[in-house]
């Protein structure tokens, strides 16, 4: 909670305050969820928490931010590349290297996409975001994640 929540927290605390601070004031900050944060994962309630708290944050700084030209919105990111998945991998194959080709079999076919993100899709979706071509999005949560949870929403 301390790094997944409140860390974004008080990163926004000092956005904002710079971003009302410049002339003319405003900026756009996209804050990183997960889709653990949309509904909940086993064995992860407390990252689930944190992560569904960035949601509610964001949406709720973008209402009383919005007029001062501030947007703010999230990212509910799925599966992608990182060492964060990696170790997931890792801890769902047992430890065993024999077992991870199947574990990452396993994710991909949870995605529509048939495959894990490649991080830099990920980054596309932020800066397509903080560009002037997003200038009327803000309070929103963009779920990309390869389809995953496609058939909840």
């Amino acid at each position: 909670m301390a790094v997944d929540l409140k860390g974004v927290w008080l990163g926004m605390k000092y956005e904002i305050k710079q971003m009302l601070s410049q002339t003319p004031p405003g900026g756009a900050i996209v804050n990183t969820s997960s889709v653990n944060g949309l509904g909940g994962a086993p064995q992860a309630s407390l990252y689930s928490a944190a992560k569904a708290g960035i949601l509610g944050l964001s949406k709720s700084a973008a209402m009383e931010y919005g007029t001062q030209g501030i947007r703010i919105n999230a990212l509910a990111a799925g599966a992608f590349e990182t060492p964060m998945l990696n170790r997931s991998i890792d801890n769902a194959a047992g430890g065993n290297p024999e077992m991870r080709p199947k574990v990452v079999e396993g994710f991909k076919a949870m995605m529509p996409a048939g495959r894990i993100g490649n991080p830099e899709e990920a980054a596309e979706a932020i800066v397509w975001r903080c560009s002037d071509a997003a200038s009327y999005v803000t309070g929103h949560s963009m779920i990309v994640d390869g389809g995953l949870t496609a058939r909840f929403r």
